[in-house]
């Protein structure tokens, strides 16, 4: 399996803070996941003056998707110092979403140590539980 130093790496590969243009701007935040498949996927943030931006984590996840990928194991989000972040609301709301055993994504806290939670940690009183059960 792919490590945490691996994907952290592998999103600060592609964070490259930069102006697109006077109303776009990307790559402050990348992301890295790692699909169940073993795959690696990245994507950086895009943030517009329209709000219609997008979260590095969102944008490794429509990468994923693109190549017919939807289990995730592990995500590792990478702020503008370098720090790892965890994900916002509406970044683990999609990664619950997309299978029914996404309560079980890690997802990185401290890179020294490799610390992480579960999705589940973070949303433990998710909505949506019950369509997977049927309830």
């Amino acid at each position: 399996m792919v490590g945490w130093r691996e994907l952290y790496h592998r999103a600060r590969a592609v964070q490259c803070e930069r102006t697109i243009s006077p109303f776009v701007e990307a790559g402050g935040v990348a992301a890295a996941i790692l699909t169940k498949a073993g795959n690696v996927y990245t994507g950086v943030c895009i943030d517009t003056a329209c709000s219609l931006g997008m979260c590095a984590e969102r944008n490794a996840i429509a990468n994923m998707l693109t190549h017919g990928e939807s289990q995730i194991e592990r995500v590792v989000a990478v702020m503008p110092d370098g720090s790892v972040g965890l994900p916002c609301g509406a970044c683990r709301e999609l990664m619950m979403q997309l299978d029914r055993a996404s309560g079980q994504i890690e997802i990185l806290t401290d890179l020294e140590s490799g610390q992480s939670v579960s999705l589940d940690q973070l949303m433990p009183d998710w909505w949506g539980r019950g369509r997977w059960t049927g309830e």
